[in-house]
């Protein structure tokens, strides 16, 4: 499996550093199980310049993190789903994170900080910003329907994917693919 799991990465950083990320037919081969969901966009699309908060209510927006691929991940404490895969993107963000690539996690609607902190608490979430959207603006703008849904955002700050619903974003697939899209920053 580990021999499967580093051909698939050294694939990954191979077709990053040679194709142009408008060109997603190389990321779209690496989908499979769960990321099979993950649907890249033909062309980039404007993000929302709505802005949101920090726990300590700093405003933010999502162009704070422009120069690097972000995966901005909406959820809630009251959804199962949700609640399901934020251990894996906080695997994700501890393997990735960096000056290329950082993941963003976004609790919109009602979601109280003592329920937000229980569960970071409870599953040992160590590498997720806990970031707030209670009117739902940012959620709204960016045609959130439902949770969980998670965007992946070029350095540029566009929408180039979209995935509804949860996935395993620990998978091999997934990591392929956050590896490719940071081989070609």
């Amino acid at each position: 499996m580990r021999i499967l799991q580093s051909a698939v990465i050294y694939t990954a950083l191979a077709f990053g550093a040679n194709a142009a990320l408008a060109d997603t037919a190389g990321l779209e081969a690496l989908r499979e199980g769960d990321m099979r969901k993950l649907m890249f966009h033909s062309e980039p699309m404007a993000s929302s310049a709505e802005s949101f908060t920090t726990a300590d209510g700093e405003t933010r927006s999502l162009a704070d993190w422009r120069g690097k691929h972000v995966l901005v991940n909406f959820w809630a404490t009251w959804c199962a789903p949700c609640r399901k895969e934020m251990p894996a993107l906080d695997a994700l963000a501890a393997e990735f994170g960096g000056d290329s690539f950082e993941v963003v996690t976004i609790a919109t609607g009602r979601n109280p900080m003592p329920a937000i902190n229980r569960f970071f608490e409870e599953e040992a979430i160590e590498n997720l910003p806990i970031l707030l959207d209670p009117s739902q603006a940012l959620a709204r703008d960016t045609a959130v329907l439902g949770l969980p849904i998670t965007v992946i955002l070029d350095p540029d700050g566009q929408e180039i994917a979209r995935l509804r619903g949860d996935a395993d974003w620990s998978s091999d697939s997934a990591k392929a693919i956050i590896a490719a899209l940071v081989a070609g920053s």
